[in-house]
């Protein structure tokens, strides 16, 4: 893979050939992230002093477009190397706060117009989705929680970014590529975990408006045992319907990341965010169809090429 730098002057630096690095990809928040390391000479001060954007591209493909965070130079036995290190673009929506803003009937394309487009990024694709009520972004809240509170009120979606910086302001789709993971995969490690913590039973929904109340249970968690209440106050003029969703929401959303399974593999690049991955390992007793929620690639010249793919079930 090669690595390269953009710096504030709008020029395009090549690094030298990376002796490690390491690619995160989210697809969404926290954001992807990357670390190159690589040899330096004085030649490399100036545009890693102006280094304001990354690139890191793998056979004419782009892998990842992002912002740098920091660089340092290190002197060891083991040489002069420098490390660039940075974030996906998501960061310059989470970065930069938004005015206290009140809109009614907003559609998406004015979300992104107002909350997105400023921060130079690009939207590859865009739902048709318009708010039923007064929509607010309060004081505060970063530009990517004014997208992201949109588009989960009002489209039931979170939007994400493809490795290229663009968004995707539209639901989710299954691509059709399958990762199969067996009981004859070389798998360098696997981990399943459960993790209660966190997880509602119950939300409790009030519209002090109308002076109504609904409830939602996770009957699922209360027949574990778990104990887990939460109050929530809607906006005014709230439905029936939109009560209920709202309280299943939350429990959905608390529900995110409660049984995952983290398998290591040799190779760079085999998953990405959103696909489906195949699993089926009797001797930890998983399987059926999982969803990739992260994929970590690392590459060293010491140790060679592995991937990390954290999957939820799909």
């Amino acid at each position: 893979m090669t690595g390269q730098l953009i710096t504030s002057d709008h020029k395009t630096y090549t690094l030298p050939s990376l002796l490690r690095w390491e690619i995160v990809y989210t697809g969404s928040v926290p954001c992807d992230s990357y670390s190159v390391t690589f040899l330096y000479d004085a030649s490399m001060a100036e545009p890693l002093h102006l280094a304001a954007g990354f690139a890191a591209v793998e056979g004419g493909d782009i892998m990842l477009r992002g912002i740098v965070d920091e660089y340092t130079v290190e002197l060891t036995a083991e040489g002069l190397t420098a490390t660039v290190t940075g974030r996906g673009y998501a960061a310059r929506l989470l970065d930069n706060e938004s005015r206290p803003l009140t809109y009614q009937g907003a559609t998406l394309a004015e979300i992104v117009r107002n909350h997105v487009t400023p921060y130079g990024i690009q939207c590859e694709q865009l739902a048709a989705v318009a708010a039923d009520s007064v929509y607010t972004v309060a004081a505060g809240s970063s530009q990517w929680k004014a997208l992201t509170n949109f588009c989960e009120t009002y489209g039931g979606f979170t939007p994400r970014f493809q490795r290229d910086g663009k968004l995707l302001a539209v639901p989710e789709t299954d691509s059709g590529r399958r990762l199969v993971i067996g009981g004859e995969t070389p798998v360098l490690s696997c981990t399943l975990r459960e993790d209660h913590y966190g997880v509602l039973t119950e939300v409790l929904v009030i519209d002090k408006t109308r002076n109504t109340t609904y409830t939602v249970y996770n009957q699922d968690m209360i027949d574990r045992g778990g104990q887990c209440r939460r109050v929530l106050y809607t906006p005014g003029q709230s439905t029936w319907a939109a009560m209920r969703y709202t309280g299943e929401y939350q429990i959905a959303k608390s529900r995110k990341g409660e049984r995952t399974v983290t398998i290591r593999l040799a190779g760079n690049f085999l998953a990405f965010p959103g696909e489906r991955v195949l699993v089926q390992l009797e001797r930890m007793g998983i399987s059926g169809e999982f969803r990739v929620t992260e994929a970590d690639n690392l590459f060293s010249v010491k140790d060679g090429s592995t991937v990390t793919v954290t999957l939820e079930e799909a």
